[in-house]
């Protein structure tokens, strides 16, 4: 694996990071809830997840989780045609928590230039 191959980015609100940091486990937001898994990025798709996403959000967080971690709770999905987005079940499958034991960096997004920002994404 090359090093953006090694992580995977889970894009988030500063009260999810929060929660995550003291109890060091999320179960997301009420969409990852609904549908039964934690939507997670591959860096490349960070920018477009943000915009679509998170332009409405105060202080979105993006975490950088490691691949080996999550194990084969972590599945590839094509959401349409053309696009195939991590997304996180947990072991058997079964929706399980993203463990904070996974995180290797957690960092406040800010907008500059019409971009979101953060030492992860330069």
């Amino acid at each position: 694996m090359s090093g953006s191959e090694e992580f995977v980015y889970r894009i988030s609100t500063m009260e999810e990071w929060e929660l995550l940091q003291k109890t060091g486990s999320t179960f997301g937001r009420d969409l990852d809830r609904t549908t039964g898994f934690i939507h997670l990025s591959k860096l490349d798709q960070v920018q477009s997840t943000l915009l679509n996403f998170f332009l409405n959000i105060n202080f979105p967080v993006m975490m950088r989780f490691i691949l080996l971690q999550l194990g084969n709770g972590l599945v590839y999905e094509a959401v349409d045609d053309s696009k195939v987005f991590p997304h996180f079940y947990g072991p058997s499958r079964s929706f399980s928590p993203l463990p904070l034991d996974a995180v290797i960096k957690g960092e406040k997004l800010v907008v500059a230039d019409g971009k979101f920002v953060c030492s992860m994404l330069s």
